[in-house]
């Protein structure tokens, strides 16, 4: 999918929660300290912190490296699954703080870990068609996971948003995007339970390797480029083996992922990860390079997306902190302190 005019990011920004809590701490708890361990660390948001706190950090930090307003925003949109209301949404709370209202459209975006990347492209559909200038996309989650389970070491906090604009105003083109989508239930949550669940046999295969294969390899052959071309190389990181393993299958070296891989400091940021990766890489990328990210959401699919890196980054980075900045501020909070946050102690 290409849109009609030239379009590309012209603002990011990150925000990754300070507390974090060691995979050997919940492996103390649950299986007294046995057995391997997905990640070291994951993030954990505070107890004043959600999907919309995150959201509108990242969104200041995505408008202070761009050259526009805020109130010059078409659209604010917001893709998670942990939003903290099963109704009112999201991107109107954002949008409020950021001073985009009244005239500004807004809306919460569901696709598992992708949702995220569905308000990308969408943006992208909106300012290609010429319907807007300027559209606010942002993955963000606090993502639940069962005490316990084995995606209580994983699920993690942390947000990320994107600015799409005319590419004569972008840090980055995007040159296309493609979409790959199954109904593969590797993953899932019904309305009325508080923890998704696993179907445990499609995690890696058919779901995960298969969307995110289909959807690189289409967009590769489509533009008639290799990974020999590309700088660096984002993927969606459930874990910290996952992107590593499909980067090597797609013909990707270590050292052209190494940039965006958080994963094991600050665990699945679900709708942010692939963002998130994605905006640690524009910290350090130079004019030219380009860039491929590929997102997953179970379900599922994944949106793969090439972009290439413009002069104007240089000048604008440096506005706001750096997706690093973010990731190596840690504060260790133990097993007790974690559940109370997180709401995990129900009392009968």
């Amino acid at each position: 999918m290409k849109p009609n005019r030239p379009v590309g990011i012209v603002g990011y920004g990150a925000y990754v929660p300070r507390y974090r809590i060691a995979a050997k701490e919940i492996s103390r708890v649950w299986t007294d300290g046995h057995g391997g361990v997905p990640v070291s660390a994951k993030s954990v948001p505070g107890p004043d912190e959600d999907v919309i706190t995150m959201s509108i950090e990242a969104a200041r930090n995505a408008i202070k490296r761009s050259d526009m307003q805020a109130s010059e925003l078409t659209a604010v949109w917001i893709g998670s699954e942990s939003h903290p209301y099963s109704v009112k949404p999201s991107g109107t709370i954002v949008a409020d703080a950021l001073g985009a209202t009244p005239f500004v459209s807004s809306a919460d975006f569901e696709f598992a870990c992708k949702a995220g990347s569905e308000a990308l492209t969408a943006g992208m559909g909106m300012v290609g068609s010429g319907m807007a200038n300027y559209v606010m996309a942002i993955g963000a989650d606090t993502a639940q996971g069962r005490p316990g389970d084995a995606l209580e070491y994983t699920a993690a906090a942390g947000a990320a948003a994107l600015i799409v604009g005319p590419a004569a105003e972008s840090l980055a083109t995007i040159e296309e995007t493609v979409s790959y989508v199954t109904d593969t239930p590797d993953f899932f949550r019904r309305a009325d339970r508080p923890y998704p669940v696993h179907g445990n046999r499609f995690t890696g295969e058919p779901a995960y390797f298969m969307q995110v294969r289909s959807a690189t390899q289409a967009l590769l052959q489509q533009l008639g480029v290799s990974p020999n071309d590309i700088t660096h190389a984002v993927f969606h990181q459930p874990n910290a083996r996952f992107p590593q393993a499909v980067a090597k299958q797609l013909g990707f070296s270590a050292e052209q992922i190494q940039t965006g891989l958080l994963a094991n400091r600050i665990g699945n940021t679900y709708s942010a990860a692939a963002l998130l990766g994605l905006t640690a890489v524009f910290d350090v990328a130079q004019p030219g390079d380009t860039i491929l990210m590929a997102s997953y959401g179970s379900g599922s699919g994944s949106d793969a997306y090439l972009l290439r890196v413009t002069d104007a980054i240089l000048a604008r980075r440096d506005r706001a902190p750096k997706t690093l900045r973010y990731v190596e501020r840690e504060y260790f909070v133990d097993y007790a302190v974690y559940a109370k946050w997180r709401d995990k102690l129900v009392m009968g």
